[in-house]
């Protein structure tokens, strides 16, 4: 009896912190564009903010219109040098580029945090008509615990932990966390009986 307590504790706390793990995921240029010469994308990473554990998901339509390379930071701000095209004039520096996905629904994880990372489209002249993104990937630190007393001689003293600042959210952001709770009940009724 004891045992099943636990478990199914075990099972909920489990499920619990394994829904608040889970990052965000990020359409590229959504809800208004994709990954695609229409958008800004200085525009779009400017109201959200990366962490680890979050993606980003370019979708384009991979019939030789699109592709995304991962730069340096050189090769992001000059544009030069990362063509993927073979026989387009362009050539790849293999020091500059350093991952290149071409499936037009390619999800990229956001795995270290305190980095910058760049992105560019490797068609010939996407990059330099501003096909690119650079995103920063922050830390989700614990803000101070922050007291409040009234008067030198008080006698009670306040203390709260200010929740941490989330991800700006938008409709291109959507993270299902409902299914690990529906696991957590079923989990739960299984283990109900048992008591």
């Amino acid at each position: 009896m004891a045992i099943t307590k636990a478990l199914l504790l075990t099972t909920i706390a489990s499920a619990t912190l394994f829904g608040m793990a889970l990052g965000a995921s990020y359409t590229v240029g959504a809800p208004a564009g994709s990954w695609d010469l229409k958008a800004n994308y200085t525009q779009w990473v400017s109201g959200r903010r990366f962490f680890p554990g979050d993606s980003l998901r370019f979708q384009y339509p991979a019939a030789a219109t699109h592709n995304v390379l991962e730069v340096t930071k050189a090769a992001y701000d000059t544009c030069s040098n990362i063509s993927s095209i073979p026989g387009s004039g362009g050539s790849i520096n293999s020091s500059a580029v350093i991952a290149t996905y071409q499936t037009g629904n390619d999800v990229i994880l956001l795995a270290a945090s305190g980095v910058t990372r760049y992105f560019v489209c490797g068609f010939p002249g996407h990059c330099a008509a501003g096909m690119k993104l650079k995103v920063h990937v922050g830390t989700q630190e614990q803000p101070p615990v922050q007291c409040r007393g009234r008067g030198r001689e008080a006698k009670r003293i306040r203390c709260t932990r200010p929740a941490p600042a989330s991800p700006a959210v938008s409709s291109a952001v959507y993270v299902d966390r409902s299914s690990l709770w529906l696991a957590a009940a079923v989990a739960a009724g299984y283990l109900l009986p048992c008591f």
